[in-house]
């Protein structure tokens, strides 16, 4: 089975909302609450789940979205009120996964294990904080070879995407290097970052109608669902 990729890939780097699990849906939402309450108070227009999570929100660690978003309303509000967004954003982010679980898109799971027994190693990289959480939710928790996540980047110093910081972490704990490895985002920031690190390859999906956006951001080929690069 055919992964789509250049021969020199031998790692995979996975970003997990929106592009293994359906969680971007949930944190979409949970950012228009919290983002709705606050911008009720100030008389401004509200948070919409698609393009402005998409351009300000998705894929960055929770205080860099909240101070991006805010900052394109030219909002300014002292690092205590950018913090306590953040903190309801994530208690109503655990609740809606708590209530409702959490769905896997098939496509990427079948990639995931074509990847697997071509001998690929694979690592998650996410900003969340609840990466392992949402992992053992998804019955994913066995599937990876490194994980580098919210909890990883701010005990080692990291940047967030869209810098590169943390796939090049994972690629270090992989052993390869950069361009050895291909990035899987459906994220901006996240298909950025990919680019900036010098990877190997950038594999954009577009759950949004953004193939161009993705495209202008450095992916190098984008499809709609990782199933599409499958052949035998």
């Amino acid at each position: 089975m055919s992964l789509g990729l250049p021969s020199e890939i031998q790692a995979g780097l996975f970003d997990l909302d929106g592009v293994i699990t359906r969680t971007a849906e949930i944190h979409a939402l949970a950012w228009k609450e919290v983002f709705d309450e606050f911008l009720t108070t100030k008389g401004q227009p509200l948070f919409d789940p698609i393009h402005d999570y998409d351009q300000y929100v998705d894929g960055k660690p929770r205080e860099d979205g909240v101070r991006d978003f805010l900052a394109s309303r030219q909002i300014t509000v002292p690092d205590e009120t950018i913090e306590e967004i953040a903190s309801r954003k994530d208690s109503l982010f655990l609740d809606l996964i708590h209530h409702d679980g959490v769905q896997t898109y098939d496509g990427s799971i079948r990639y995931l294990h074509a990847a697997q027994a071509a001998g690929l190693k694979l690592a998650v990289v996410s900003s969340s904080r609840h990466t392992t959480e949402v992992l053992t939710a998804g019955r994913l928790d066995r599937t990876f070879d490194a994980q580098v996540d919210g909890i990883v980047a701010e005990r080692e110093h990291l940047a967030g995407k869209p810098a590169p910081d943390t796939y090049l972490m994972a690629a270090r704990l992989l052993n390869v290097e950069p361009k050895q490895a291909a990035v899987y985002e459906d994220a901006l920031a996240g298909v950025q970052a990919g680019r900036a690190g010098g990877f190997g390859f950038v594999v954009g999906i577009d759950r949004a109608g953004q193939a161009d956006a993705l495209y202008a951001h450095g992916a190098d080929v984008v499809v709609k669902d990782l199933a599409e690069l499958l052949t035998e």
